[in-house]
């Protein structure tokens, strides 16, 4: 966690994230991510059962031992040593737990601005395909349905039917007889 630098050691001439001589300190170098990983492990161990059963055991045994007649007291009733001993915990203990929070913080933000930043995208996406399908309806308004079509050709060939039988009359020729138009999905020779 805590690594001290050999006196005398140079920096690293190729090492350009600092300017030279600007470092002030005491020979020491705390990694930042070491220090979270270990203080996140403490904060969340504060946090257990355990912690609080073993805390409290060892308290109970502290009073029970300066209590008792035949051991010496170190401690004597009001327990100012005791006091020390919880308030010197507290002090490292909510340092701790706040860098904890701190980190998670950190990661909270990151997961929101990654939830952002895919939502966004999602919304993007469907906004594109909503464009994309009211295109393909717009472009098929006017296409029939193969009902209208077949209708179509019916109506078609009949008025094809009715010009034939006005031609023949008026070339004087016999009107040929109608012909059935053909049933869907079968193929004829019209």
């Amino acid at each position: 966690m805590l690594r001290r630098r050999a006196p005398g050691r140079v920096r690293r001439r190729d090492d350009v994230a600092r300017p030279r001589g600007t470092t002030v300190g005491l020979g020491t170098h705390v990694d930042s991510e070491t220090f979270g990983r270990f203080s996140e492990t403490l904060a969340r161990y504060f946090g257990t059962a355990r912690f609080l059963t073993i805390q409290t055991v060892v308290v109970f045994i502290w009073i029970i031992l300066n209590t008792v007649g035949f051991v010496r007291h170190w401690d004597p009733y009001p327990f100012i040593l005791l006091n020390l001993v919880f308030s010197t915990q507290a002090a490292y203990a909510a340092p701790f737990i706040l860098l904890a929070q701190n980190r998670q913080d950190e990661r909270d933000r990151a997961s929101i601005e990654r939830d952002r930043q895919v939502a966004a995208r999602t919304q993007a996406d469907t906004e594109f395909l909503a464009r994309e399908l009211a295109a393909v309806r717009l472009s098929l308004v006017g296409i029939g349905t193969a009902e209208e079509v077949t209708r179509s050709l019916r109506a078609l060939e009949e008025s094809l039917h009715q010009v034939e039988r006005r031609f023949e009359e008026l070339a004087g020729v016999a009107p040929s007889p109608p012909t059935d138009p053909p049933v869907s999905g079968e193929e004829g020779s019209a």
